[in-house]
């Protein structure tokens, strides 16, 4: 059995902990960066002759006792079954599933893993609105809608197929940051101040760690005073590290959700889709403020690197 386990973090660095605690199960962990762990539990069950459910429970008392910290945790034949199951998972419990047929039955196509909006559209367009039509729909019809790739990617996960593995030490695909506020924030312009320093501390972050990076997608996450969260992705017009463009995206996120006096207590985005920055096109632009910005940004990193991080940031949030 595969587990998906969702941490309920106070704090980033408990992360690191928590995959240590994650290690005395088994070996084979995977990190899902801010807050959440891939486990194959396949090894364990056997070792310690106890059913997944069991060993599900003993995680979560141990991360409470330790950490104070509560999970959601989803276990299934594959990650993708898992991701689902913990989504479903309220916090303190476990969902194990056993048969993905039924669990996947009458689900709307949006509640599967990898089904963004714009996918969920087209498919409801031509009538595919649930997970089990999607996968009663030939292979090509699928193709058609969506292309090749994408075609064929859904119409399996529709059939509870997942080819991908937990990769245990897997290099970092992301990168996240996290602003808690000191209480439930309902100012949209805290709000934004908030999104502003995160995209300029992953901005720094993905110029300056493993030799320079860029992205290609930004997902923020608004976690309420309920305990609820909202998730929205989008992918950047080209993969960058530039601390504007990553402002610009976060804001239109954050502009889409349309948030009417919501009690926000936390805001953390992720930058996804990492890849080396030498090997990222770059599209040259003719205005000279750009590239203003952009020479800014190199010096700033140099000043950052020098004499600490506080040293310079946006006077906005100095204001």
């Amino acid at each position: 059995m595969i587990l998906y386990v969702r941490f309920h973090l106070s704090s980033d660095p408990l992360l690191a902990d928590l995959l240590s605690l994650l290690g005395e199960f088994t070996p084979v962990v995977e990190a899902v960066p801010p807050d959440a762990a891939l486990a194959d539990l396949r090894g364990a069950v056997r070792y310690f002759g106890r059913g997944t459910a069991e060993l599900a429970a003993v995680l979560r008392v141990r991360a409470l006792a330790r950490y104070g910290v509560e999970c959601a945790i989803g276990a299934g034949p594959v990650p993708l079954i898992a991701r689902m199951a913990a989504r479903e998972a309220p916090p303190g419990t476990t969902l194990v599933v056993d048969d993905p047929e039924p669990f996947l039955r009458d689900k709307p196509v949006a509640a599967l893993h990898g089904v963004g909006p714009a996918t969920a559209r087209a498919l409801c367009g031509y009538g595919l609105d649930s997970i089990d039509r999607v996968a009663a729909a030939p292979l090509a019809v699928l193709q058609r809608i969506l292309g090749a790739r994408t075609g064929r990617d859904v119409w399996e996960r529709a059939q509870g197929i997942d080819r991908s593995a937990v990769t245990p030490n897997a290099a970092a695909r992301s990168l996240a940051a996290e602003r808690r506020f000191d209480r439930d924030e309902l100012d949209p312009d805290r709000h934004r101040r908030a999104l502003l320093s995160l995209t300029g501390e992953l901005g720094a972050r993905l110029r300056t760690e493993a030799g320079g990076q860029v992205c290609r997608a930004l997902t923020l996450t608004v976690r309420y005073a309920d305990r609820s969260t909202t998730t929205r992705t989008r992918t950047l017009p080209e993969p960058t590290a530039h601390s504007t463009a990553l402002t610009t995206t976060a804001y239109a996120l954050y502009d889409a959700l349309a948030l009417q006096r919501a009690r926000v207590r936390a805001l953390s985005l992720r930058a996804e889709g990492l890849t080396p920055a030498a090997n990222a096109a770059h599209q040259l632009s003719l205005d000279p403020a750009d590239d203003k910005v952009r020479r800014l940004e190199a010096v700033a990193d140099r000043a950052r690197a020098r004499f600490g991080e506080g040293v310079i940031g946006p006077g906005t949030l100095a204001a």
